[in-house]
């Protein structure tokens, strides 16, 4: 593992600005509105060859009445755990706040290496300003701008320095994603803190309350990937401000990038009409799914409410009902390791390949059996089949008459493919091309 280095600091001193710039990539989200950032935000950068975590966190703010507030203080207190190193934000443009001195006394008390950043110091004139920050105590102070990027270099030559050396830096391959997607406040956020044991997500009735799509390092049953916690996505007519467009563009952006879309419903609701957007959007864009029914313990049970329930949510999603669908209660954490044994199983179905000579083998008998209707006085002959290399299971059919076969004959090709070899909760590409 790569050591950790944490961003601290007030509200609104550009603490995502210089993350996004480690990063080399706009994760974060930036806004002139305090109080943005309300996670941990995890992200991978390197310097001088030395690669290292970095945690973008929420504004330091004591004492507040506001519940994000107190909540993201919280958060703020487990980085500092976390981190081999800090990088302590101010900004040159208000000099030492009282809040600043609070931070920095929280800071004092971690016996962690320090590295004051003096932001927004982006002509001479201002260097003069950064004086003052020696108050603090702190042996290192730097100026940088983290628009421009300008100071920052030497910052980063003097923190790497200090940065233990991790043994057995492990896999370097990117490691599998799976994004837990939903509509606000289904509980993706309660779901990954129940998993992994501890309050890695501000979770509260709120909706809305998760802005970034956040990663976490997760293993279980020996298989190590990416749990990424997304923001819910809503209807276009209710994104009213911009902020909560862009979480809602980075949860999109979180469905494309995954391999497997761990799909969140509240059971008190139903599956409504925006969980079907999200599950068609995972699905266009071929990803594993797995749907979960979140609450279950809220829901008031007869005989067959469980059977009812899925036979409506199979319904919904229609003619791709090959998907598995578990009901648990991130709250108690019912049935939550299950729910992550099936995404695994998924995500091993989607990287499925099957041999061409068992493929001939199973499906030419079927096709033989049941051929494609004729058209025309015409009739269509397959007479060979195999998968094509991709990351995806696609399968190309060889036939005299390609473009006779129709869209029912294509679905019956596939239900048979999931027959014989469990591509379950993966959409299948299937083409029909000239032999």
């Amino acid at each position: 593992m790569s050591a950790i280095v944490a961003i601290v600091g007030r509200p609104n001193v550009g603490k995502s600005t210089f993350f996004n710039r480690l990063i080399k990539r706009r994760e974060a989200i930036v806004d002139a509105v305090s109080g943005v950032t309300r996670d941990r935000h995890y992200g991978k950068t390197d310097w001088n060859g030395v690669e290292f975590s970095v945690i973008d966190t929420g504004g330091y703010v004591l004492g507040s009445d506001d519940y994000f507030e107190k909540e993201i203080d919280k958060q703020v207190t487990l980085a500092i755990d976390e981190a081999d190193a800090i990088i302590f934000m101010v900004n040159v443009e208000d000099g030492v706040t009282g809040m600043d001195e609070t931070v920095a006394d929280l800071l004092r008390k971690s016996k962690k290496p320090i590295f004051v950043a003096v932001n927004k110091v982006d002509s001479n004139n201002r260097v003069a300003d950064s004086h003052e920050f020696y108050a603090f105590g702190f042996e290192n102070v730097y100026t940088l701008s983290s628009l421009n990027g300008s100071g920052s270099g030497e910052l980063l030559d003097d923190l790497v320095k200090v940065l233990p050396i991790k043994e057995g830096d492990e896999e370097t391959e990117q490691l599998p994603r799976f994004a837990v997607v939903g509509r606000p406040n289904a509980g993706k956020s309660s779901f990954i803190n129940a998993l992994i044991g501890e309050d890695r997500y501000i979770v509260t009735d709120i909706a809305g309350t998760t802005r970034d799509a956040i990663d976490t390092e997760y293993n279980r049953f020996g298989f190590k990937f990416n749990l990424v916690d997304t923001a819910g996505i809503r209807r276009k007519s209710k994104v009213k401000e911009d902020l909560e467009f862009y979480s809602v563009m980075r949860s999109i952006r979180a469905i494309e990038h995954a391999d497997v879309c761990i799909l969140m419903i509240d059971a008190t609701r139903g599956f409504e009409g925006q969980d079907s957007n999200i599950f068609w959007l995972a699905e266009r864009n071929r990803k594993g799914i797995v749907i979960l029914v979140n609450k279950w313990d809220l829901v008031e049970k007869q005989n067959n409410t469980m059977k009812e329930y899925e036979a409506i949510i199979r319904k919904e999603i229609a003619p791709f009902t090959d998907v598995p669908i578990i009901f648990i209660s991130a709250l108690s954490k019912q049935r939550i390791f299950k729910a992550i044994e099936q995404a695994v199983e998924v995500y091993k179905n989607r990287s499925k390949r099957v041999q061409t000579s068992k493929l001939n083998e199973i499906m030419l008998p079927l096709i033989e059996s049941y051929p494609p209707p004729a058209i025309k006085g015409k009739y269509i002959k397959i007479k060979y089949c195999m998968q094509l290399p991709t990351p995806m299971p696609q399968f190309v059919f060889f036939a005299n008459l390609p473009q006779y076969v129709k869209e029912p004959y294509k679905r019956f090709i596939e239900n048979k493919l999931r027959e014989n070899f469990d591509f379950r909760g993966v959409p299948i590409d299937i083409y029909f091309r000239q032999k």
